[in-house]
């Protein structure tokens, strides 16, 4: 599961504690970017938020190129410590994470069965050439009817970028925003 911009990965994971029936790993990897998420506060003080980022605009290829290899490194090592097993794989992006997921999944070298998109937007740079590694997964977009990216607008965008990839996608929506909701991921049964 892959956190959205200015997330922690100690406060996401706990969207996920409903699906942590011990049949399951969760893994929630953080961000290697870290920074302070008001100005307000004096940033040395306990009282300074941080958050974390998958990338930012300053040399974006690098960080992009350094998430991938991070979260290729740490796939092949938790598949190693799994001793031969092949289990199903469902990668999770929320927010940023969408972007990232798919990034990742694209131009890495590990592949999940399940690529499901929570609130956010496939990354504009892939076109059909560079999204053929997601098509042969199961690919659910998830969004809240009140969350501004679930517009009919936004949704029929998205539809179009989908088809212009050849990657076919379900939908889901449910009646919340820009969150990870428990019962519409409970019903993804993934």
């Amino acid at each position: 599961v892959l956190h959205g911009f200015g997330q922690l990965t100690a406060y996401f994971i706990r969207n996920f504690a409903s699906l942590n029936d011990g049949s399951r790993l969760i893994v929630a990897p953080e961000a290697l970017n870290r920074f302070y998420l008001d100005n307000t506060t004096y940033h040395g003080s306990p009282q300074a938020r941080v958050g974390a980022t998958w990338m930012t605009r300053e040399d974006r290829q690098a960080e992009i190129d350094d998430y991938v290899n991070y979260l290729d490194l740490l796939h092949h090592q938790i598949a190693a410590q799994l001793g031969g097993a092949k289990p199903r794989t469902v990668v999770l992006g929320f927010s940023q994470g969408v972007a990232t997921a798919c990034r990742w999944l694209a131009r890495g070298t590990s592949r999940a069965d399940t690529l499901v998109l929570w609130a956010g937007p496939m990354p504009i740079e892939l076109d059909a050439a560079a999204s053929a590694p997601l098509r042969p997964m199961r690919i659910i977009r998830v969004l809240g009817r009140k969350d501004q990216i679930g517009s009919p607008e936004a949704i029929r965008a998205e539809d179009a970028r989908y088809a212009a990839m050849n990657i076919t996608a379900e939908l889901v929506q449910f009646d919340g925003g820009h969150e990870i909701d428990e019962a519409a991921l409970l019903a993804l049964r993934v």
